[in-house]
C-alpha cells in the first residue's frame, strides 16, 4: 500500500529495517509506549533480516537457517526465553565445538594440537595491552605450524581477513555465558514470529530522511513519504556506508563509522546427502587443517538428512560469486579428505546463501578495522532526540550476534519513549 494511506502518512515512531533489532525496538515500544502509533518498514519481502529460515523437510522437519542459527549465550540470551513465549522449541544439545559437543577428529594429537594454538591466539588477543590498536594477524606467528588454522577460525569469527580486523574489537566481543543452542524451527522463524503483532510494510526502501525539522521527521520511500516524530534506523552498515539512505543535514560521522565497522562475510551451503547413515549425527569437521581456506562442516544437524557447510571472508565471497555449483564442488573435495573419494555420489547441493549480494543487506555480520573498535559508540549514538539508531555493529560486546542486535534495538525504543 502507498505508505500516504497509512494513517495520512503520519506516524509517531517509524522503525526502519525489520531485522532483530528492528523488531526488537518496535515490540519493546509496543510494551512501554502503548500510546504512540509504530510502523515497521522493510525493504525486502520478509521480516527477520539477517535471521532467515527454510524449511525443506515440512513445517514439522527441523528448519535450515541460512543466516544466524545459534543461540550464543543461551542461557542470557532473550531470544532463547522469546522462543518458548513464542510457542517455539529450543534444542539444547550441545554445540558441535562446546565441551560435550561432537568433533569428528577431536581426539586426535593434530586436531588438539590445532584446538591449542588456537586457544593461544584468543588469549593472546585477551590479553593485548598495547595502547595503539592493531590488525589481528600481529597476533599469529609465521612460524606458528598452525598459523593458517588462526587465520580460517579468526575468519569465522570476524568474516573478515585477519589483517583488516582489530584485535582490540575481538578482545572486547563477549557473547555472555552459558552454552551455545539452537531453535528447532529457526532463528529466522524466531525473529519473524515475534514480530508479527507490529504493524509493517513490505517492500518499501527509505531512501531519504530529512530531520531537519522542528517537530517532525520525513522519510521517502518508493511508495511515499511519511512524516513521524522519530525514526529508528537498524540497517546494516554496508547499507548506511553505501549511502542507499541520503540524511538531510548529512551525518558524516555515521557515513564515516559505518564504512569502518564494514560487514565481514559467512556464507552457508545445505547438502543434501541419499545415504544419511554414513554421516553421524550433529558432528563438526573441518574441510582442511592447514588452509585459511576452508570450509567446516555440520553434519546431519538435528539429525537433518544434510551437511552445512560454511564459508568465511574472502573464500566466502568468490565461492559466492562462483555460484552454488563451485561451492558444492569445493565441499565436496574436501569432505572427501574424511569420507573417501566416493562421498560425492552420495551428495546433491541443497540451497546456499548469498549474503554479499543481498540488495538491502550487504554481508553478514560487522567487524572493526583496526582503529575502529570505538565508533560503535559512535554508531549507536541519537541525533536531536528524534533519530535512533540500532543493529548489532551498535553493540560494543555482542556485534555480529542477534541478542547483541536485540539489545541495541531495546536500549534505542527505550530512548525514543523517554524522547517522545
Amino acid at each position: 500500500m502507498p505508505i500516504e494511506s497509512w494513517k495520512g502518512g503520519e506516524i509517531d515512531v517509524a522503525v526502519i529495517g525489520a531485522g532483530a533489532a528492528g523488531v526488537a525496538a518496535a515490540r519493546q515500544l509496543q510494551l512501554l509506549r502503548p500510546d504512540l502509533s509504530i510502523l515497521l518498514l522493510e525493504a525486502s519481502d520478509r521480516v527477520g533480516g539477517r535471521a532467515r529460515s527454510i524449511h525443506p523437510f515440512g513445517p514439522d522437519g527441523a528448519a535450515l537457517d541460512l543466516g544466524c542459527g545459534w543461540l550464543h549465550g543461551a542461557r542470557t540470551n532473550a531470544w532463547t526465553e522469546i522462543a518458548g513465549e513464542v510457542g517455539l522449541t529450543v534444542d539444547r544439545t550441545p554445540a558441535p565445538w562446546s565441551d560435550g559437543g561432537h568433533r569428528l577428529e577431536q581426539d586426535t594429537p593434530e586436531a588438539q594440537a590445532a584446538a591449542a594454538a588456537v586457544n593461544d591466539f584468543f588469549e593472546r588477543v585477551d590479553d593485548y595491552d598495547g595502547k595503539e590498536d592493531a590488525d589481528l594477524s600481529v597476533m599469529v606467528s609465521p612460524a606458528d605450524p598452525w598459523s593458517e588454522r588462526i587465520y580460517a577460525v579468526g575468519a569465522f569469527m570476524t568474516g573478515g581477513e585477519l589483517d583488516r580486523s582489530s584485535v582490540i574489537d575481538l578482545g572486547r566481543y563477549d557473547p555472555g555465558p552459558g552454552p551455545d543452542w539452537r531453535v528447532r524451527q529457526g532463528y529466522g522463524t524466531l525473529v519473524a514470529t515475534y514480530g508479527r503483532p507490529v504493524p509493517t510494510v513490505l517492500g518499501v526502501e527509505v531512501s531519504r530522511i530529512d530531520h531537519s525539522g522542528a517537530d517532525h521527521i520525513v522519510l521517502s520511500t518508493g511508495k511515499g513519504e511519511l512524516r513521524a516524530k522519530a525514526a529508528i534506523v537498524t540497517v546494516s552498515t554496508n547499507v548506511l556506508a553505501g549511502e542507499r539512505i541520503a540524511f538531510q543535514p548529512p551525518l558524516p560521522e555515521k557515513i564515516e563509522a559505518a564504512s569502518r565497522l564494514p560487514l565481514g562475510l559467512a556464507n552457508k551451503l545445505f547438502i543434501r546427502t541419499a545415504e544419511p547413515a554414513m554421516f553421524p549425527e550433529d558432528t563438526h569437521v573441518m574441510g582442511s587443517q592447514h588452509s585459511r581456506r576452508t570450509g567446516a562442516y555440520q553434519l546431519k544437524p538435528f539429525g537433518a538428512p544434510v551437511i552445512e557447510a560454511y564459508f568465511a571472508a574472502d573464500l566466502a565471497l568468490d565461492l559466492e560469486r562462483q555460484g552454488i555449483d563451485a561451492m558444492f564442488d569445493f565441499s565436496v573435495d574436501q569432505l572427501k579428505r574424511v569420507f573417501g573419494s566416493d562421498v560425492g555420489v552420495k551428495l546433491s547441493p541443497l540451497v546456499m546463501s548469498a549474503w554479499a549480494g543481498e540488495s538491502f543487506v550487504g554481508g553478514s555480520y560487522s567487524y572493526a578495522t583496526p582503529g575502529a573498535s570505538d565508533l560503535r559508540g559512535v554508531l549507536a549514538a541519537p541525533c536531536d532526540d528524534r533519530l535512533f539508531f540500532a543493529g548489532e555493529a551498535c553493540s560494543r560486546a555482542r556485534y555480529s550476534t542477534a541478542h547483541g542486535a536485540y539489545e541495541s534495538g531495546v536500549a534505542a525504543a527505550e530512548a525514543v519513549a523517554k524522547a517522545l
